[in-house]
This record gives C-alpha cells, sequence and structure tokens, in this order.
C-alpha cells in the first residue's frame, strides 16, 4: 500500500489543500492528512474545528484519513507506516522552504516527499491570507471549502 502523509496546521484548511489531497489521493491507496500539534503557535482555529474542517470536506473519500500529531513529521511516518510525505507548491519560495526541508527529511529517513504544483485556480490562496481576510471581514468563502466556517 502507498501510504502518504499531508502534514500541515490546516489554519484553515483552503481550496489549494483541497486541490492537493484531492488529486494525491489518485496517486496514493491512502493520504493521511495529519494537523501538526505546536503549543508555541496561536492558531484562529481550534484543533477539533480544524479536524472537522477536514472530515466534512473528505467525508465521502475513504482514501483520505485525518489525524493529529506531535513531534518530528518523519517520526510519524515511520510511526504509521507512511512511506511518503506529499507537499504543495505554489510558488519558487514555497520550493526552496519545502526543498530544504525534503532534503533534511531524507537525511533523517528513507521518506520520501512528493511535490504537486497546486492548481493555478488556487495558487494565490495561503492560509494566513484567508485569516487576514476573515479578521477583516471580507468574503473568505471564495477561498476555503464549504466546511469551513467561522463562528460568529
Amino acid at each position: 500500500m502507498k501510504r502518504a502523509l499531508f502534514p500541515g496546521s490546516f489554519d484553515p484548511l483552503t481550496l489549494g489543500h483541497v486541490d492537493i489531497i484531492t488529486r494525491g489521493v489518485t496517486l496514493f491507496d491512502e493520504v493521511i492528512v495529519a494537523i501538526g500539534v505546536n503549543a508555541d503557535k496561536k492558531y484562529m482555529f481550534s484543533l477539533d474545528d480544524r479536524k472537522s474542517f477536514i472530515e466534512e470536506t473528505f467525508k465521502d473519500e475513504p482514501k483520505v484519513k485525518v489525524v493529529t500529531y506531535k513531534g518530528l513529521t518523519v517520526d510519524f511516518c515511520h510511526e504509521i507506516g507512511a512511506e511518503f510525505i506529499l507537499r504543495g507548491l505554489r510558488n519558487p519560495a514555497d520550493f526552496e522552504f519545502e526543498k530544504a526541508i525534503a532534503h533534511t527529511n531524507r537525511h533523517l529517513s528513507t521518506i520520501e516527499t512528493v511535490f504537486l504544483l497546486t492548481a493555478a485556480r488556487t495558487s494565490f490562496i495561503a492560509s494566513s491570507i484567508v485569516r487576514d481576510v476573515i479578521r477583516n471581514n471580507g468574503d473568505y468563502t471564495k477561498l476555503v471549502p464549504d466546511s469551513v466556517r467561522v463562528k460568529p
């Protein structure tokens, strides 16, 4: 079984994430969307909300599982038997950042990183941009799946 881990904070899940996960399930037998837990980071959405957004979006896709984890991503991959890390690339800056992480992960383990370019229609979307739109009462609904709803 080819199992890929798609790690991130997903604060919140965006249409860019959805694009990568949807395309990932065509390449792998299972895509595990792994929400990293970092106690030092301030999140807009709770861990439960973020998990719920992903589960609701992919409720009809049996090849997608949603989990949370702490620690090194490669250690978690070994723990759950994932051979691949799936990452999306929006632009050259993403590539440079992700390349360094992928090289480090390969140095630490045998985990292979697979990069997918985001679709042109979602390549500008970042969770940080979505959070800024939400904070400023903008229409964020064009940037996220229907499952992502801001609580009043």
